[in-house]
């Protein structure tokens, strides 16, 4: 009897342990998928920034661009401390083939009010940053075409254009 039971527990073991090696292979060979990807920040039409990398299926990475600007103040109209327009970017290839990329992508912006603000008595006033986030889980791309992901319809405009392609294993960052 303890020999029967330890022959099914063993055998149960071994395809246990099959099922999990062809898994983790399945995988391990979707993982190593690098695509190649490329965004562009676009506000009111106007390309303002552009990211690139190369990453892996199931990885990410960020990047964030600085863009420092100095405003003009006061009733004097003298140089205000600079403010830091920060942008970061998050891109996780979730599934790459020949027929189609998913990007997972994350992004904070700090961005910064066009018009101009003045103080009762007709003084400028600084321009007050303010912070967008936005996910989108799953940006669906043909490889090597063009997709756009609309973050902020209006006051202002932004978007992301996005294009990706299948990479080549040595190419993975």
């Amino acid at each position: 009897m303890h020999k029967t039971l330890r022959t099914a527990f063993l055998n149960a073991a071994l395809v246990t342990g099959a099922c999990f090696a062809a898994f983790g292979a399945r995988a391990q060979s979707t993982s190593t998928q690098p695509v190649t990807w490329e965004l562009q920040v676009v506000r009111d039409g106007q390309q303002i920034d552009s990211f690139s990398g190369t990453t892996n299926v199931g990885q990410a990475r960020t990047d964030t661009h600085h863009n420092k600007v100095s405003n003009r103040v006061g009733c004097a109209d003298q140089k205000a401390g600079d403010i830091d327009l920060q942008r970061t970017i998050t891109i996780s290839p979730t599934n790459a083939n020949a027929d189609g990329i998913t990007l997972a992508i994350d992004a904070q912006e700090t961005l910064q009010d066009d018009s101009s603000r003045a103080s009762p008595s007709g003084c400028k006033l600084p321009p007050v940053p303010r912070q967008v986030s936005g996910s989108h889980p799953g940006l669906v791309l043909k490889p090597g075409e063009w997709g756009q992901w609309q973050i902020i319809d209006s006051n202002p405009s932004l978007a992301y254009r996005v294009r990706a392609s299948l990479g080549s294993s040595t190419a993975a960052q």
